[in-house]
């Protein structure tokens, strides 16, 4: 008896000890990616397949949960919408579908270049945040032409893509798509990539991806009190300090995340 009852308390701990930190991971990887505009996945996707789920139903429940943290983002930056009613239906007529046939492809497409090509694009991202002082500090009403336009939305299929496909960094590439396109700023960009990517787009391909294997509830339920709660912390934070502190945190983020697709690149020769 007193044998059953250690193998129940020792199962307990364990159970309760990840559980703690799944939450923990997730909330402080949400913040972070509130401030950012993206970079959730660098800590939280790694962390749940560390715990021993698949990488897909990983994929699936990092998906779900960045559904909160758009939530979130968005409860509290909700007046900065107002005015991108417009830009945020193009994001989702023409990213969902790239984000579906990423979600379609990831069975079949080796995942190890996307790490390559996503990581040094985020490094870049980095650099080129880091060279460029004002970048996203103002913010403009650029209007665009016949050309710019099309290219925005070609972009924003591509990026749909990757985000179906592997997830990690793709909201940090669409806020700083809409910063250089529309020439908004940091506050502005990230609550239009919440709303439209972090709900509406990883929605789309959470759903996509499980159908290919279920998604663990005790953990998704984790991820999305983490993920709600840290992205509307993160929200309230970069509303109360504003562009300068998201611009740096956007730095650093894009540099860790780039490091981190790099080093799974690497990896994957060994």
């Amino acid at each position: 008896m007193l044998y059953l009852l250690g193998i129940f308390f020792g199962n307990f701990d364990h159970s309760l000890f990840k559980s703690i930190y799944i939450f923990l991971i997730s909330f402080f990887s949400n913040t972070f990616s509130a401030i950012s505009g993206g970079g959730a996945g660098l800590l939280q996707l790694p962390a749940l397949i560390l715990s021993g789920v698949p990488y897909y139903q990983a994929l699936a429940s990092h998906k779900l949960a960045t559904v909160a943290l758009g939530i979130g983002g968005s409860l509290r930056n909700f007046k900065s919408l107002g005015n991108d009613i417009s830009i945020a239906w193009q994001i989702l007529i023409f990213g969902l579908p790239g984000v579906i046939l990423g979600a379609s492809l990831v069975e079949y497409i080796s995942e190890m270049y996307l790490y390559l090509i996503l990581g040094i694009i985020s490094i870049l991202l980095a650099f080129y945040s880091f060279l460029k002082p004002d970048l996203g500090l103002s913010s403009g009403n650029n209007k665009l032409n016949l050309f710019h336009k099309i290219r925005f939305l070609i972009f924003i299929f591509l990026i749909g893509i990757l985000n179906g496909s592997i997830s990690s960094g793709t909201g940090l590439l669409v806020t700083i798509l809409l910063i250089k396109t529309f020439e908004m700023d940091f506050l502005r960009a990230i609550s239009l990539t919440f709303f439209t990517v972090g709900i509406f787009w990883n929605f789309i391909g959470a759903v996509s991806l499980t159908k290919i294997g279920s998604v663990p509830s005790d953990i998704l339920i984790i991820l999305i009190i983490g993920s709600f709660s840290g992205g509307y912390f993160g929200a309230h934070l970069s509303k109360l300090n504003g562009n300068i502190l998201i611009k740096k945190t956007f730095t650093i983020v894009c540099i860790l995340v780039g490091i981190s697709l790099l080093i799974k690149f690497t990896k994957s020769f060994l």
